[in-house]
């Protein structure tokens, strides 16, 4: 019993850090985002240009992946919060 009331007190003692590292994490996740959606636009406009008879395959493409990229980014900021809470 004393072990579990020890373990308890360090834990409690490290929630701030939890917290600071929450915060990072997703300022991180909406970094990773946002330099991932760029390429993805980037790659898609240069492919739009070698190719302009493609540009609907090549658009439904890119917003499909933009998409998922968002999505993952988005349930990595609510762990994150969670983490806070």
């Amino acid at each position: 019993m004393d072990l579990l009331l020890v373990l308890l007190q360090a834990v409690a003692d490290l929630t701030p850090y939890a917290k600071m590292g929450a915060g990072i994490g997703a300022g991180i996740a909406v970094i990773g985002a946002g330099i991932g959606i760029g390429q993805i636009g980037g790659s898609a406009m240069g492919a739009i240009a070698r190719q302009p008879e493609a540009i609907g395959d090549i658009r439904s493409n890119m917003i499909v992946t933009a998409a998922l990229v968002e999505g993952v980014a988005f349930f990595a900021i609510v762990i994150c919060l969670l983490i806070i809470l």
